[in-house]
């Protein structure tokens, strides 16, 4: 599904963010870019979110070159970063209902759409805050909500768990199992945790000062 051929990607003159990256994953795969900050992970993830483009190098995704790539017909792919995009001044539900409208469902199927996954994510008190008002952890929480509203090919969530606590990130951990376990989804998840990544990924990629290293290189 995804195919990455001698990719580079450099910010400024002397500094790679990326360094001759070569990768293949599968349709369906779990798995885990695993690095410290600034390793290359979320370079990587922008990169095959189509927000970043390469400096040198190949991506294809389902055989489509990535500059050719259209996520509205080519394939459905899902991107959390680990500074979520909302309209801050709205509330929880006028979020929902904006990327619902994309879906043409009539006003009431919309409403009954947005309220049964208020009730099936147990987040019915937070409908009418506004977005402004939550925490990080209840941000990242109806992101994912706002992910299961559609059916997707593809699932990249950047590293969106150093800064929750604990018990947040168990809740996060065991809500991205279970909505994307689903062996049609393929999940990439960025992140510092190895333990994160043995319970979401079934194969991790190690990346270290931007490039791809084996684990004991990156110890």
């Amino acid at each position: 599904m995804i195919l990455v051929k001698n990719l580079y990607l450099k910010y400024i003159r002397e500094y790679f963010a990326l360094y001759d990256i070569n990768l293949s994953i599968e349709d369906g795969e779990k798995v885990a870019l695993v690095g410290e900050e600034h390793s290359g992970k979320t370079s990587l993830l922008r990169i095959l979110a189509k927000l970043e483009r390469p400096s040198k190098g190949e991506v294809y995704i389902k055989d489509i070159p990535i500059k050719k790539l259209n996520f509205k017909f080519d394939i459905s792919a899902g991107y959390l970063p680990a500074s979520p995009v909302f309209f801050e001044k709205k509330t929880v539900y006028e979020n929902f209902k904006y990327i619902l409208k994309y879906q043409k469902l009539n006003e009431a199927d919309l409403e009954n759409k947005i309220n049964d996954a208020l009730i099936n994510f147990n987040i019915e008190v937070l409908k009418d805050k506004q977005v402004k008002e939550l925490t990080l952890y209840e941000k990242y929480l109806i992101s994912i909500v706002r992910l299961s509203f559609r059916s997707l090919d593809l699932v990249m969530i950047d590293n969106i768990f150093d800064a929750l606590n604990d018990e947040e990130k168990e809740k996060i951990v065991a809500l991205i199992k279970e909505q994307f376990s689903d062996k049609k989804i393929t999940l990439i998840v960025a992140t510092t945790s190895e333990k994160i990544a043995k319970e979401l990924a079934n194969r991790n990629i190690y990346f270290s000062n931007g490039s791809i290293v084996t684990k004991e290189e990156k110890a």
